[in-house]
């Protein structure tokens, strides 16, 4: 049996396509064929029709083996029924790699997912990679290289951004958008069902592929999440954004993802997690898909400092500020020798700030942008500049010339190599031939997405740009202090159990004591110097109030041997069956902010730790940040600050401030002995973990396995 070329450089570069089921007939077979002279494809074309004959004006041959050369890449058009023939003839060519279009299979139920694993099995036999099925195929526009059965606009637009999407239709509306508005692409994949290909394998690709300056992803799932994480981390790394957006966020949407191509949508908070640790760019629409995608490969990296907008508009500069309020993105205040600068620039009616209202004077004296921008990149607090200007559509626009002079004066500007700039429009509009001239003649870097997506995008841009300069500073694995693996150790059945085990990974613990008695619970009640509390201690009884099992804020012998008594005959009164090992005496703690940890299990992505505000935050609002383990406290710190109730810990209401470092580092301990516990674990929860001032202190804990 040949192993799969799992290399994919052959199949999105091929220098050779075939076109398999190639008719005049087929609507399909004439536009992949179209497709390859459209795009000035210079590698050889061959089409296979098992009748033979003038297919397209070409002579056609009736097998892949009759072809007599190499063929790097086949294009299956072909019914379903026909498709083991046509792998097995493939595989006789010697050809390595197929895209294949058919729909049926695994997306219709169980009878298609069992001819889909029959065809993924001759297809590895015969060492064969496919890509599909329900596919449309890929586009190369950089190289010309395309096996696409969908539509093409003209001209083709070449870029830096490539397409990864689990949705053909998704996959063309999102090209077609790109071209209306000038951004041009360099790869764009469909990968279908992905039965072999999926949506991992294909970013992974593209993370090492030079003509690759941004990955953009439309998923309704991620199968290889493993893949898909290595490959996240290392295009953080390489500063390689990559741009999401996923369905999911609605039950609606996760059943008719799975009607689509058979995919399990998997936890949508989840991914969120997954999104903010990865430094992957999730997005709402496919308007901020390609547009967020297109900002970020003419920006790169931001340096870390706010954006300073000009505009010709006060009214534009309002909205400006509006925006960037609402995207949390940061406008800042301009420096004294900023102002000083402006104001000799600027016409006297101009008031120097930011935003920057050139006035109409910049009709008479396009140059005022560029001496202004000029000013205003050398002050530090600033790291982009965006000018809203327009571009014309057409030749006969009335403002053509002034627009044009404006965009000549803005091409002058001169960076100084921290800061970025970027020319907007005021609102959506398309980019049409005569745009494209203008743009190139200025030669300056536009954006047609309006002045409202462009501040959205940078936000976008200034989150990753953060992730991305700090990219390999605290990221490796973290030892686990204190500890072992507990595998083929006994794991931690009790809440008595679970405390002592954080314990000796470091987390800090509240002090407790078992008693099996009443005497002895009076004892480490009087050692405990003040109030106390007891809670029953079995390892059949994970909810003790429910049951009667705990008693808080306990003084005095009396109360506390009064108070055990009780704890113990409710507790057997309430489980009879119940085994009862006694009870836990704790100091009773006031005050401090009760926090939520808990580790579970992810189906997809493995284990995951949730942070969130204890009590009604987290019931009520849902007010959680989640990362897969392991995490660092640097991590931590960055989930605190994602927290709706974030404040609460910085002295909110004369209490005093959290100690966030001590905090991350209880938390990312917590993640290490969750993670120690093995594969049986389910779920791992302190609750509540304590937070007053510097002291922090798990209260309560408990595991649970998968037995």
């Amino acid at each position: 049996m040949a192993a799969p070329d799992t290399g994919l450089a052959r199949l999105f570069n091929p220098r050779s396509v075939a076109l398999v089921g190639a008719t005049d007939r087929s609507t399909w077979s004439k536009m992949a064929f179209d497709n390859l002279k459209l795009l000035g494809f210079e590698g050889k074309v061959h089409l296979v029709n098992r009748s033979g004959g003038v297919v397209h004006g070409q002579q056609s041959f009736k097998t892949a083996v009759d072809i007599g050369e190499s063929v790097d890449v086949a294009l299956l058009m072909v019914p379903n029924p026909a498709m083991e023939d046509a792998l097995r003839d493939l595989g006789a060519a010697g050809i390595r790699h197929a895209v294949v279009l058919a729909g049926g299979f695994a997306e219709t139920g169980s009878e298609g997912r069992t001819m889909q694993e029959r065809m993924v099995a001759t297809a590895r036999e015969l060492g064969i990679t496919l890509l599909g099925p329900n596919c449309l195929g890929f586009i190369n526009f950089t190289t010309g290289a395309v096996c696409w059965t969908g539509a093409m606009r003209t001209p083709p637009l070449k870029g830096g951004i490539s397409i990864v999407s689990q949705s053909g239709a998704v996959a063309t509306v999102m090209k077609h958008f790109a071209h209306q508005h000038g951004v041009g692409m360099n790869v764009v994949a469909a990968t279908g069902n992905e039965a072999m290909l999926g949506l991992a394998e294909c970013v992974d690709y593209l993370v090492d592929d030079e003509s690759t300056k941004v990955i953009a992803v439309f998923a309704e799932t991620v199968r290889d999440t493993r893949l898909f994480r290595a490959a996240a981390e290392r295009a953080l790394a390489k500063a390689k954004p990559i741009v999401v957006l996923k369905v999911g966020r609605s039950d609606i949407a996760t059943q008719a993802a799975q009607s689509h191509t058979g995919s399990l949508v998997g936890d949508d908070s989840v991914f969120d997690g997954v999104c903010r640790q990865l430094g992957l760019v999730r997005v709402r629409s496919i308007e901020e898909l390609v547009f967020t995608a297109a900002l970020l490969e003419k920006t790169g990296v931001l340096a870390e400092g706010g954006v300073a907008v000009l505009s010709s508009s006060g009214g534009m500069g309002e909205l400006a500020a509006d925006y960037a309020q609402l995207e949390t993105l940061r406008l800042p205040a301009l420096s004294n020798e900023t102002l000083s600068a402006l104001r000799e620039i600027l016409p006297p009616m101009a008031t120097p700030a930011n935003p920057l209202d050139l006035t109409g004077a910049v009709v008479n004296d396009p140059a005022l942008f560029t001496r202004c921008m000029d000013a205003m990149q050398r002050d530090p607090a600033v790291s982009v500049l965006v000018c809203v200007a327009d571009v014309p559509t057409a030749n006969n626009n009335d403002w053509a010339p002034f627009a044009v002079g404006t965009l000549q004066a803005i091409g002058q500007f001169k960076p100084d190599g921290r800061a970025r700039y970027l020319v907007v429009s005021n609102a959506v509009k398309a980019v049409s031939d005569k745009s494209r001239e203008e743009v190139e003649k200025a030669q300056i870097p536009y954006l047609a997405c309006g002045l409202d997506i462009a501040l959205r995008a940078l936000r976008y841009a200034a989150d990753w740009s953060r992730m991305s300069r700090s990219a390999g500073g605290e990221r490796a694995a973290r030892a686990l202090p204190g500890a072992a693996s507990t595998a083929g150790a006994d794991l931690p059945q009790s809440e008595r159990e679970t405390v002592d085990y954080l314990k000796r990974f470091g987390v800090p613990v509240v002090p407790q004591v078992l008693a099996t008695d009443a005497k002895q619970a009076v004892a480490a009640a009087r050692d405990m110097n003040g109030p106390v509390v007891l809670k029953i201690a079995s390892p059949d009884i994970a909810h003790k109030t429910e049951v009667g099992g705990v008693v808080l804020n306990l003084q005095g012998d009396d109360a506390v041997e009064a108070a055990f008594r009780r704890i113990m005959d409710a507790a057997a009164s309430a489980m009879p069956k119940a085994r009862l090992d006694g009870v836990i005496v704790s100091p009773m703690r006031k005050g401090g902010i009760e926090l939520f940890t808990g580790v579970r299990v992810d189906a997809q992505w493995g284990p995951v730790i949730a942070l969130g505000l204890g009590g009604v935050w987290i019931e009520a609002l849902q007010d959680v940040s989640l990362r897969l383990l392991p995490v660092t406290p640097a991590d931590v710190e960055q989930m605190v600050s994602e927290l709706r109730g974030a404040k609460l810990l910085q002295g909110f209401r004369g209490a005093p401030p959290v100690d966030v470092a001590k905090l991350a580092d209880a938390v990312a301990r917590i993640g290490d002995a969750a993670l120690a516990l093995g594969a049986t674990l389910d779920t791992l929860e302190v609750n509540p973990l304590l937070a007053d001032g510097a002291r922090i202190e798990a209260l309560d804990a408990l595991a649970t396995y998968n037995h």
